[in-house]
């Protein structure tokens, strides 16, 4: 069971993101990045250093943060702002601590990234995902085009 029931986290000050919808090949979970590619949303890879639109919940069907959009289906990617909060799926076992710096996993979850990396999103709340399922952490996005050192 997810810990929070919703994607886009605020802050309530602000419009909700501006968002981009597309078709999706495959099945994707809210929290998980995508990115465009030939006028579609595919899944963004390991290490992306595409511009990565976070995966809304599906709440046009009722869905719920734990329930894939299915394959094929036009789905809802927001563009995110650095000055916004976004929940990002972090795979279990993954302990991130608060400012730490995130990238995108091959299946497009948000793991730790290391030397060289593209820096997609910084932790904002640490948690130690030791749960047994992805879970979503608060996050921000990170300035564009940043590594780590």
């Amino acid at each position: 069971m997810a810990r929070f029931n919703k994607i886009f986290a605020g802050p309530v000050t602000q419009a909700t993101p501006q968002v981009q919808e597309r078709i999706c090949d495959a099945s994707v979970l809210p929290g998980t990045a995508v990115v465009e590619a030939a006028a579609k949303f595919a899944q963004a890879g390991a290490n992306s250093g595409e511009k990565v639109y976070i995966v809304q919940d599906n709440y046009l069907a009722l869905k719920g943060v734990d329930d894939a959009w299915p394959a094929g289906d036009r789905i809802i990617g927001m563009e995110a702002l650095d000055e916004q909060f976004f929940n990002v799926r972090v795979p279990t076992g993954t302990n991130v601590a608060r400012g730490a710096k995130l990238t995108t996993s091959a299946a497009g979850k948000f793991v730790l990234a290391t030397a060289g990396q593209n820096i997609v999103v910084v932790a904002e709340e640490a948690f130690n995902n030791n749960t047994g399922s992805d879970q979503l952490v608060r996050a921000r996005v990170a300035r564009r085009n940043t590594a780590v050192a």
